[in-house]
């Protein structure tokens, strides 16, 4: 049971938080029929905030970038690199040129793993991964070690769901070419040693992905602090719209990085035989940039940053950890790990002798959202001897009437199957 103490911290914390008429989606989902979302881990609902932003752009300053001498098209310009300037002192860049738009975390993954890795990877040489990672934090480093004949290594997990990354032979050994990991688990919700990784790593001179999808609309994120080498996330998982990512980058990484896409706006001049790429970041952003995107990022940036990224990391770390001391209590649950540590905002279980999928088709019934699958993250799975799991993932709209509407849900779920 949760104390009294813990419920009166927890209203007070709600009490100076978004709540869902800020979000204008939570309050039409099937007319007055009660919703709870708990789904956050793969898509976050946007604020009106964000919404009204997005409109704006394509009602006052929508126009070509940088391709224009026009006022409108100027103006266009000038809020797209504004936009790239609040997602730098978000995470707390050291210059704006180390921002890239893309349209995901995922093509991200893909510009690092083409652009930058691939002419460097030799026979060899090994990537290493978490067990923990999301298929797009995996897939593009195994067909690139397949490729070149160096080998993919995993960092495996102790039982409580941890990164045995001390313990790791080999991990900072010379023939490392790359280690690429998560901040922040989109399965188990634990919360990796990112800073400690990274800082190891740029002591023995390997470079680091990280990928941020699932930490950056949660926590405060600061990628110098970091010293990682390169850092991915998207809009969407943010309170942001979707078709947006980042890409940060070292200044000097990205300087030896070949561009992905080629095309318009991303050179400076094209000859019959050859031609030269445009100056950091444009020549990594081929092709009409997608401006309400950034410009609603930036909107959900601001959104964020008027409540502090410490007490928003606070409010749903509390949230989560009140659900799983409940979903704990529950007869027949299996939580993943056992033993919650360094929890986020996700939380991974089943329901014995039911398969996930059948109970999230109850849940969703009963107006309760939440995931059921494998979450792209099948070596994961296999790790846990289970193909897939029922995951609920909190965001800043939520509160603890969700958390009873699930077990609730979840009641209704064991009673069907009895």
């Amino acid at each position: 049971m949760t104390s009294v103490a813990e419920d009166s911290g927890l209203m007070n914390r709600v009490q100076q938080l978004p709540s869902t008429v800020d979000f204008p989606l939570l309050q039409n989902v099937d007319g007055n029929k009660s919703f709870h979302y708990l789904d956050n881990a793969a898509t976050t609902q946007m604020p009106g905030d964000v919404i009204q932003a997005v409109t704006d752009c394509y009602r006052h300053y929508n126009a070509p970038i940088h391709r224009g001498l026009y006022p409108l098209a100027e103006q266009a310009s000038q809020r797209y690199e504004a936009a790239r300037s609040t997602v730098a002192q978000f995470i707390n860049a050291s210059s704006n040129e180390q921002i890239v738009f893309t349209h995901s975390a995922t093509e991200s993954i893909n510009m690092v793993a083409q652009g930058w890795l691939r002419p460097r990877l030799k026979p060899g040489d090994q990537v290493w991964v978490t067990r923990m990672e999301h298929h797009a934090n995996f897939l593009p480093w195994q067909r690139l070690c397949r490729e070149s004949g160096a080998s993919l290594r995993i960092i495996e997990l102790s039982e409580q769901g941890e990164l045995n990354w001390q313990t790791t032979e080999g991990l900072f050994d010379k023939s490392t070419a790359l280690i690429a990991l998560t901040q922040v688990s989109n399965v188990l919700g634990i919360e990796n040693p990112t800073h400690k990784i990274c800082q190891q790593a740029a002591a023995n001179n390997i470079p680091v992905l990280v990928d941020a999808a699932q930490a950056v609309g949660h926590q405060a994120v600061d990628v110098t602090g970091m010293q990682c080498d390169f850092l991915v996330f998207s809009a969407h998982k943010m309170y942001g719209p979707a078709g947006i990512g980042i890409l940060y980058g070292k200044t000097e990484r990205l300087a030896e990085m070949e561009p992905l896409l080629l095309g318009g706006g991303m050179v400076d001049y094209v000859g019959k035989s050859e031609s030269q790429w445009a100056d950091i970041p444009a020549r990594f952003e081929a092709g009409s940039p997608n401006l309400a995107g950034a410009i609603g990022l930036a909107a959900a940036i601001n959104f964020l940053q008027q409540f502090g990224m410490d007490r928003v990391h606070q409010y749903v770390s509390e949230l989560t950890q009140r659900a799983y001391k409940q979903l704990s209590d529950i007869g027949g649950v299996t939580l993943y790990p056992a033993a919650n540590s360094r929890c986020s905002n996700i939380l991974s279980f089943n329901l014995a002798d039911i398969h996930p999928h059948d109970v999230a088709q109850i849940t969703g019934e009963q107006g309760v959202a939440l995931r059921a699958g494998h979450h792209c993250c099948q070596p994961l799975m296999q790790y846990l001897g289970v193909d897939s799991t029922l995951r609920v993932s909190f965001a800043l709209y939520n509160h603890v009437g969700d958390i009873k509407a699930l077990l609730d849900a979840l009641d209704q779920a064991k009673s069907i199957f009895k």
